[in-house]
């Protein structure tokens, strides 16, 4: 990238900038006018001096009358190119008033244009930037990932370059427009009179001298403030990532003295700018008033002497109050200008990192594919920052269809040889070849398909699980996607805007997946072959259960949903057996449900949004007005009198935290003064005389009352069918504005709203049965299997959102999780660099079995620390301190003496 910002600046749109200074000249054209026309309607308009011809007065003056010449050294006459309109005094002032107007709106019209299009040209050059520097990022050796911060990278793409974009439309057209205005008027002033104009000249020439030199500490002290600002940006992202160790440690209070601390620095430095920029503001304020003063004290004086007429005056004084402004935003910008270019070299000094890979490996036009060939590695060196050489003088053969573990005791630099191997670490001395090729120089397109890497840490991003398992499918667009009517219009217009700014013309919308190379023919196909992977990794039951916990679109897969509804109709056949009948209380619109609160009993759905959620419940209008008319609200209101006073008499000894309030949720601790005030004052009271207020805290208390589980007995046969006449009233008048609020359940329809496995199981548990939940689990999995509904669950179980950096998954999720993604795409090469540690002994051996058989035909290299997983590979390769110690067949390796028996040997003696 260009280190210049200005050179960056034009290289890149010097077309649109010549297309606006263009137009910013013709504006200083137009701003003349309307400066010399105030002139002409005070001396011409209104003291009609051009209607005077010496002591004769003539009665009308042409207008807008054109002509040029004469020009006798060339021998030119006057040529007139319109005579003109004859107009008399009063027509010659409308037509310079109107003249006057018409200026001032084509000025302010031209502007309003010209800053339109600085701010499209500002914003076109701010993308380009950000990709730029994105598109650097991809390009970043792995070694330097370990020297910067994320959060500070992230922050300088976005928050950092934020001010270039405002600069980058005023980089050339704001100081030709401010600096055409103010000598415009400048030049104006001088014709008016020349001392008046050397005057003002005097104290331009003092603020553009002086205030400069003053905002030099201002700058400096920006550019402070900009450092400790990322810093702390990246302070907050270590607080973020280390949040176990703060809370493990204790150390939370110390973490915020070193955040006051920093935050302090900043204050400081924040305070200093204010001073300072606020009293350049006062010096430049001050001076920009003062000739004002002048003018009216030199010009007035010249006016009444007779040397100054008052049009000229008045002139000189309009053309001055559009100076100032235009001044300071000169300086302004320059200041603009010095700031933007630190921000600009801080990025690039971030942004130009050594070790840059180049663009050609990154190409889509690259070559994709390279026959099979062996990975052969030849006198290999790493070091690492500091220079201590962790691989030294490795040489070895790795063959198309070769399965080899690696293994070493200590720091035997077996990790570095991986990270070499899988490209993601340069040697410094050394060749790598696959075949023919150097593996270094060889394109993405090829070791992105063709290779896959596993390590210690895997990454996954905050997006669906079947996302990050495709993932290493998405290449490049496969299949454009189809647009119609304004969609196609919108695709085109972001398609030009991205070639405009300098981006390339990709679309996130199109078919990415690669399924060739998945080695299927369709998406379905895909979720097909992941699932079987899944099973392979050990990593299916869990996916299952994400499965479970989710939730189906019933319209857009319709055909899963009503697979779905029979599995319902099937477990309610089955729960038809003795030993599960009572586990389950099914959901029925004629029946209430005993173990369902009060007001999922009155819902009979599933709330969309919060306006019909439980908690919110006791405040809707049309709920209240439903349970008003059915003659429900008095009923409600002395359920809750006695939860109240049950709960105050329960809870009257019991410290916070007691059991009891988990139990029975329907007053917290906090609450209970207020419930228990709330009973003395309403003690006495009958239903009706209780206030408004009062009535609705405690019909609040009923709603989340399970008469299965409180067991308060405050719900019998009459007020069960009281709810049940709500329940209806309630679905019957549901008004338009609630519909799309709720989901009712339905015996015949799929709930979008409700997990999978609520939507098979149609019911509550009971409560109070003895190990329900495992009990149901295991009758709702034979269901799914007699069904063979289990890829169809674990499918919907892909879609589960993994969080950030797929935090929502446990460690060993997340490792399963990237053997799938590195194993869908069917490698050539499978390069495992410790990545079945976070694995017991036992589940890594079925892992490493399992991979070796999927890999047949194929390259494997494991990279372990488990010395008895050697035995199940045809090659071995041990390292120490950097070096190959020995290597070869694993039963050539096999004998007595060899380092071979001496490591593996002792391990399996161990284990036995």
């Amino acid at each position: 990238m260009e280190r210049n910002l200005f050179k960056y600046i034009w290289r890149h749109s010097w077309r649109e900038q010549v297309y606006i200074l263009a137009i910013v000249l013709l504006l200083q054209v137009f701003y003349f006018i309307s400066l010399d026309l105030p002139k002409r309607i005070v001396n011409d308009g209104i003291r009609g001096d051009a209607f005077k011809n010496g002591e004769v007065r003539v009665e009308t003056l042409p207008f807008m009358q054109m002509s040029f010449g004469p020009y006798p050294s060339i021998g030119m006459p006057q040529v007139t190119l319109f005579n003109g309109i004859p107009l008399d005094q009063m027509q010659y002032l409308f037509a310079l008033c109107f003249s006057y107007l018409f200026f001032v709106v084509l000025n302010g019209w031209m502007k309003q244009w010209v800053n339109t299009e600085k701010g499209r040209l500002g914003e076109r050059m701010l993308r380009r930037l950000r990709f730029e520097l994105y598109d650097r990022i991809l390009k970043f050796p792995l070694s330097h990932f370990r020297k910067v911060k994320q959060a500070e990278i992230a922050t300088m793409i976005k928050d950092e370059v934020e001010p270039l974009g405002g600069f980058i439309g005023d980089a050339f057209i704001q100081p030709a427009m401010l600096a055409g205005q103010a000598l415009t008027a400048l030049y104006f002033i001088f014709l008016q009179n020349f001392w008046l104009g050397g005057l003002t000249f005097g104290i331009l020439a003092v603020q553009m001298a002086v205030i400069p030199k003053l905002r030099v500490k201002v700058r400096l002290l920006a550019r402070e403030r900009q450092i400790t600002a990322r810093a702390l940006a990246g302070r907050i992202a270590e607080s973020v990532d280390g949040a176990i160790e703060i809370h493990t440690n204790d150390t939370s209070n110390y973490e915020r003295a070193d955040i006051v601390d920093r935050l302090g620095k900043i204050f400081l430095i924040r305070f200093e700018l204010y001073k300072r920029k606020f009293f350049v503001k006062y010096l430049n304020n001050m001076l920009a008033a003062t000739t004002p003063f002048l003018f009216y004290l030199i010009g007035g004086y010249l006016a009444l002497n007779g040397k100054f007429d008052t049009g000229s005056l008045l002139a000189a004084i309009n053309a001055y109050k559009d100076l100032p402004d235009p001044i300071k935003q000169l300086i302004d910008w320059d200041q603009q200008r010095q700031d933007v270019q630190v921000k600009y070299d801080q990025v690039m000094e971030q942004f130009n990192p050594d070790g840059m890979l180049s663009p050609e490996l990154q190409s889509l036009e690259g070559i994709q594919d390279v026959d099979p060939a062996p990975l052969a590695a030849s006198n290999l060196a790493f070091t690492d920052e500091s220079g201590a050489r962790l691989v030294e003088d490795v040489s070895l053969e790795i063959g198309p269809d070769a399965h080899i573990a690696v293994i070493g005791t200590g720091a035997s630099g077996k990790e570095y040889l991986g990270l070499l191997l899988g490209r993601l670490a340069r040697p410094v001395a050394g060749q790598l070849r696959y075949g023919d090729h150097d593996l270094l120089q060889l394109p993405e397109s090829v070791t992105g398909r063709r290779f896959a890497y596993v390590g210690e840490e895997s990454y996954l991003f905050p997006l669906s699980l079947r996302e990050n398992l495709v993932y290493g499918l998405k290449h490049r667009p496969v299949e454009p996607a189809r647009y119609e009517g304004e969609l196609q219009r919108h695709y085109e217009r972001r398609i030009r805007e991205a070639v405009r700014s300098g981006n390339p013309p990709l679309d996130n919308g199109a078919n990415w997946l690669d399924l060739e190379g998945a080695g299927v023919a369709s998406p379905a196909e895909l979720d097909g072959r992941v699932v079987g992977l899944l099973k392979d990794v050990g990593f299916d039951e869990d996916v299952y259960q994400f499965g479970l916990r989710g939730r189906l679109d019933p319209v857009r897969d319709e055909d899963i949903a009503a697979e779905f509804l029979e599995a319902r109709r099937s477990l309610r056949e089955r729960l038809q057996r003795p030993d599960v009948a009572a586990l389950v209380d099914p959901f029925d619109p004629a029946r209430y449900n005993k173990n369902m609160t009060v007001a999922e009993n009155l819902l009979f759905g599933t709330p969309v949004g919060p306006e019909l959620a439980p908690d919110n419940l006791a405040n809707n209008e049309f709920m209240r007005t439903t349970m008003r008319g059915l003659g429900l609200g008095d009923d409600l209101v002395n359920m809750g009198r006695k939860i109240a006073e049950t709960m105050v008499e329960i809870f009257a000894d019991l410290p916070a935290g007691h059991p009891f309030f988990e139990q029975y949720s329907f007053i917290s601790f906090d609450d209970l003064p207020m419930y228990r005030e709330l009973m003395q004052r309403t003690g006495k009271l009958g239903t009706e005389a209780i206030q408004r207020e009062d009535r609705f805290r405690f019909v609040r208390l009923t709603f989340p009352y399970i008469e299965a589980r409180h067991r308060l007995d405050l719900i019998d046969a009459e007020m069960e069918e009281k709810l049940l006449q709500a329940r209806r009233a309630f679905a019957e008048n549901l008004p338009e504005s609630l519909r799309s609020s709720i989901e009712f359940y339905d015996p015949e329809v799929y709930n979008s709203q409700a997990s999978v496995q609520d939507n098979i199981l149609f019911g509550r548990l009971v409560y109070g049965q003895a190990q329900a939940g495992q009990k149901l689990g295991r009758v709702i999995a034979e269901v799914i299997d007699a069904m063979k509904l289990r890829p169809r669950v674990i499918e919907v179980g892909l879609d589960y959102n993994v969080g950030p950096s797929g935090k929502r998954l446990s460690t060993a999720q997340r490792q399963r999780a990237s053997l799938v993604r590195a194993l869908v795409k069917r490698p050539r090469l499978l390069i495992l660099n410790n990545s079945l540690a976070v694995f017991d002994d036992s589940t890594q051996r079925r892992l490493a079995e399992r991979i070796n058989k999927i890999m047949e035909g194929g390259a494997l290299v494991l990279i372990t620390d488990n010395l008895a997983l050697a035995r199940l590979f045809d090659r071995v390769i041990i390292m120490k301190e950097g070096r190959v110690i020995e290597q070869g067949e694993v039963r050539e390796l096999d004998r007595d003496g060899s380092r071979f028996r001496e490591l593996v040997g002792t391990v399996a003696a161990a284990a036995e």
